[in-house]
């Protein structure tokens, strides 16, 4: 059995993601793909992760576990999605690292579940937008306790990626960055799925429906059903162009309140973000999704 993990991140596509599954659930069960509700799971395998800080967990454990998320539907490839696998909002970032708790908590599920393998999924986002938020979320919003020390140039996320890849070296990893995230967005729920771009999915145009107006997304159906035949780059092409044209600003535009932060720094912030997808991309084990 495959076990997927969509770990979020926290503020990128606000569980939309997991609702597009969910519309697909009886289509993917005829195909061995289960993706159980998250009521199932979420506390259990938290409360689980929580307790093994202590103590290893019981060789039962897996088998607990998938009797609360399958009841007893058969399953070849299980989908589970919480953006607190890596924990709350409240400490996620901590002494200048992003979720600096996921790498022990990713080796403490390829420990829960053993004999199955693991793939993980998550979107990344631009620090320079992320952090402001975080920081308002902190459990400990002491510069020590946040920032460590580092400037914010210095915080990014290949560094959270390559621990992960380090304590938990079986589980590949798919990330993403939210910011393109409606141009790839089928493409994201067909790797989550392991299902190609010629099966059936519902749901592949649900984000960008929330960022683009009626009269956008009514042209944009009009356009594809006029083209059937184009490829998915085409496709992202086309999406793009009507986004530029047909987007909602309050949707896609962010405010940014950090008290001292300059457009510069914001600037300086989202290049060094760029440079860290290009050394993520090279992170062995790892796979970016892009337009």
């Amino acid at each position: 059995m495959q076990l997927v993990l969509h770990a979020g991140v926290h503020f990128t596509e606000d569980e939309r993601l997991l609702k597009c599954l969910l519309r697909n659930v009886d289509d993917f069960a005829a195909r061995g793909i289960v993706v159980p509700g998250p009521g199932s799971y979420r506390s259990l395998i938290r409360d689980t992760l929580n307790a093994m800080h202590k103590t290893p967990a019981s060789p039962e454990a897996r088998e607990v576990l998938l009797d609360a998320m399958l009841d007893d539907a058969p399953a070849e490839r299980v989908i589970l999605s919480d953006a607190n696998f890596f924990r709350t909002p409240a400490t996620a970032m901590q002494e200048g690292m992003l979720y600096p708790a996921a790498p022990v908590r990713m080796m403490r599920m390829s420990q829960l579940f053993p004999e199955d393998p693991i793939e993980l999924f998550f979107a990344i986002r631009n620090p320079a937008t992320l952090l402001p938020v975080l920081l308002k979320e902190a459990q400990d919003t002491s510069d020590a306790a946040f920032w460590g020390g580092r400037e914010p140039s210095e915080v990014k996320w290949s560094e959270t990626i390559s621990q992960i890849r380090e304590t938990a070296p079986d589980i590949p990893i798919t990330v993403w960055c939210n910011e393109d995230a409606p141009l790839i967005w089928s493409h994201i729920l067909r790797e989550i799925a392991g299902i190609g771009f010629d099966e059936k999915l519902v749901g592949g145009f649900d984000l960008l429906t929330s960022i683009m107006s009626n009269e956008g997304m009514e042209r944009f159906r009009s356009y594809l059903s006029a083209h059937p035949d184009i490829s998915e780059v085409q496709k992202r092409r086309v999406i793009a162009a009507f986004l530029d044209k047909f987007a909602l600003d309050e949707e896609i535009e962010e405010e940014l309140d950090m008290p001292g932060w300059t457009e510069e720094l914001v600037a300086e912030l989202t290049e060094v973000y760029d440079e860290d997808v290009l050394a993520i991309q090279r992170i062995p084990g790892v796979t970016v999704l892009t337009p």
